[in-house]
């Protein structure tokens, strides 16, 4: 088993990330969807924000390692078929999506701080209330939560098409080698 990226495919700990992240962002999206549709009736009324804001910070816990891996072991080069517009238009949109992951994870942090008190997690510790009391701070973040996960849903969509479109149509090894398989 390859632990590391080499020079020709990715290695089982930025698989497992890659993976993991695009699971815990759909999961999210799904389960911030639900909860907002939730009455004063309803038993998951205060659960489901709890258990989305649990899973939000262990998400930004891992984009942090996700981000130091990419300095302790750096993805392999985009393969030899690609011009110069598509490994742009790849590093761009992995740039964005990194950004906007967490742009999205601080005005969800924003929203849930905004009273001055700080986040549960799992029960487990708390992260405090670093930002609080901004003006309109939790209707503003809660604005821009809502439509930057909407734009990294779509986008992470768009992401996944293009990885089908390099398997398929332009037969090379984008996908394959997400997939931990040799190129």
């Amino acid at each position: 088993m390859q632990l590391r990226n080499s020079s020709s495919r990715y290695g089982w700990v930025s698989i497992v990330l890659h993976w993991g992240v695009a699971l815990a962002v759909f999961g999210l999206f799904a389960l911030g969807l639900w909860m907002v549709g939730l009455d004063y009736y309803s038993t998951w009324r205060k659960d489901a924000p709890d258990l989305h804001k649990s899973i939000g910070l262990t998400l930004l816990a891992i984009m942090l390692l996700r981000v130091l891996w990419r300095f302790v072991s750096p993805p392999p080069p985009a393969p030899a078929n690609h011009g110069r517009l598509t490994r742009l238009g790849a590093k761009l949109g992995h740039g964005f999506l990194y950004l906007g992951l967490f742009a999205v994870m601080i005005a969800g942090y924003l929203i849930s701080t905004a009273d001055g008190v700080g986040i549960p997690v799992f029960g487990l510790f708390e992260v405090p209330a670093l930002v609080s009391g901004l003006p309109d701070q939790a209707d503003v973040a809660g604005v821009v939560h809502l439509y930057l996960a909407w734009v990294l849903v779509i986008f992470a969509g768009i992401h996944g098409l293009a990885a089908l479109k390099h398997h398929f149509i332009d037969r090379d090894a984008t996908l394959t080698r997400m997939l931990g398989r040799k190129a």
